[in-house]
Parts: structure tokens; sequence; C-alpha cells
């Protein structure tokens, strides 16, 4: 898998292209008689309507003014920012500080019923410590955001986490055995971490899996990613933040899930590699 917006951002994309070329051809203009009216390049709208370039809100506004068409305009803007909000990069996710970023995320935690998440680089936020989601949280301010509301961020994550105890939700958790091993915030931080681990484990409507590290595994670790019911999966890149909604896609990582839930470890194993990890920083 790539760290690049998915074919769901791509079709996405192609639908508002299609809605505007369909709008053109409406007004029974073409595509250089557009772009004369809102003053552009004539390869503008080409591009525009056959999804090349994206186009801007003040772009979806002029299309529609050349085309008599302004009661358009909101349900276009709409679509481009849904378009717009399945790739979004770090810089412009965190520009306002980390707290918003985690709010942001509170809806779709509230809706969910089904929770499956898989991590092969950190403890999954909803079954770390605060002092785990601080570390997590301060390492990510250091490195990338330049409001420091580290605090407010970890509250607002360790509010999140009642959902875990909130009757009617499933969550199914796969960490790499490699989590168990690295961490940030030092040894007393992920002792705490692992001794959690052991504790959320055993709640009943929560499934705890190790992935055992290994030279023969069938399937390699790949990005670490959260599927949502079946409806949605986000995925956490280097890059920035991708929401993924296209059935096809959202079954490609639950195939992906499966595939990865064989080869972890539950219940008394999965404890024995926990605290075999936590013994050996001890």
């Amino acid at each position: 898998m790539t760290e690049s917006p998915s074919s769901s951002l791509q079709q996405a994309r192609r639908i508002l292209a299609d809605r505007l070329a369909d709008l053109c051809r409406d007004a029974g203009l073409t595509g250089r008689e557009i772009a004369v009216r809102c003053g552009w390049h004539p390869s503008k709208s080409s591009r525009i309507m056959n999804a090349r370039t994206p186009p801007s809100a003040g772009d979806i506004r002029a299309w529609c003014r050349a085309c008599g068409a302004e009661g358009q305009t909101a349900d276009l803007l709409a679509s481009l920012r849904n378009a717009e909000g399945m790739w979004i990069g770090w810089g412009q996710m965190e520009q306002a500080g980390l707290k918003q970023a985690q709010e942001a995320r509170l809806p779709l935690f509230d809706r969910t019923r089904r929770f499956r998440s898989y991590s092969s680089w950190f403890v999954p936020g909803l079954i770390q410590t605060p002092a785990y989601t601080e570390a997590v949280l301060r390492a990510v301010q250091r490195r990338r955001v330049e409001v420091d509301d580290v605090a407010e961020a970890v509250a607002a994550r360790v509010e999140r986490q009642r959902v875990l105890y909130e009757g009617g939700r499933r969550f199914a958790f796969l960490i790499e055995e490699s989590v168990l091993q690295n961490g940030t915030g030092g040894t007393d931080v992920l002792v705490g971490q692992l001794g959690h681990l052991l504790t959320v484990g055993s709640l009943p409507n929560v499934s705890l899996g190790v992935v055992p590290a290994g030279p023969n595994r069938s399937r390699m670790p790949v990005e670490g990613f959260w599927i949502f019911d079946a409806a949605q999966t986000n995925v956490e890149l280097v890059s920035g933040y991708l929401t993924i909604t296209q059935p096809s896609e959202v079954t490609m990582y639950a195939e992906a899930f499966s595939e990865l839930a064989a080869l972890a470890v539950y219940g008394a194993s999965a404890r024995a590699l926990i605290a075999s990890a936590r013994d050996a920083l001890e």
C-alpha cells in the first residue's frame, strides 16, 4: 500500500468533475465557452471536467454562474469539501493544534458500533494510558505542530476512551509484537502501558491480538489503520490522514485485517507476550 490518496479520493473528484461537465452541457456550453465566461485559459475547464485538476471553491462558484446554475453551488461546494476531506496532510489537519484534531474524530467514534484497529507502530489510542498518549502526542507536537496544546489533546483522547465502556460496541485490536517493545516516553511509561493492555484486554467486548514477530510470516506488517463498522477506513501515513469510503477499498482493509488476525495470538498467549515484554523492562 502506498502513501498517496486512494481511489476513493479519485472517485470523489471524478464524480464532481462529471457533475460540472453535466452543468456545462445542460447550459448548452462548450468547455471553451465556460473558460471564456470565467476568464480562464481554455485548457483549465478541460482539466477540471476531466478530473485532472481539482476545482477550487471559487472555480465552482464561477462555473455555476457561467452556467446560470447558481442554485447548484452549495451542493457542489459540499461535494468538494467531501472530496478534499478524504486526504488531509498533517500540516492542514493539525494547524490549529492537536486538541482540535482529536475532537474532530469524536462523532465518528460515537456512531460506530464495531471497531477494528491494526497498529504496527504504537498502541492504538483507545487503549493508551494517559502517560503513553502524552508521550506520543508530545513527540508529534515537537516534530510538526507549532501550537503546544498537548495537555488538552491528551484530555480529549482520554475522554474519547469512554466508548470502550458504553454498551453495544465491539472492539478488535491487533498490534505487532514490536509495539510491545518500542515506544516513546521512557521505560516507566511503556511498563505502565503494557500493564494497561493486560487490563483492557480482559474487557468482555474487547478482543486483543498480538501478531508475533518471526521470519516466516505469510502477511507482512502494513500501515496502521482503523475500520469503523463496514463503512469507513482511516489510515495514518507519514504524510497525512486518509479516509476511505469506497466499499471495495474498505473490503481490502477488512481482508488485510482478517489475514493479520489469523496470525495473531489471543487470550493467555497474548497476555504471556505482553507480560514478558513488561518483565524485560522492569
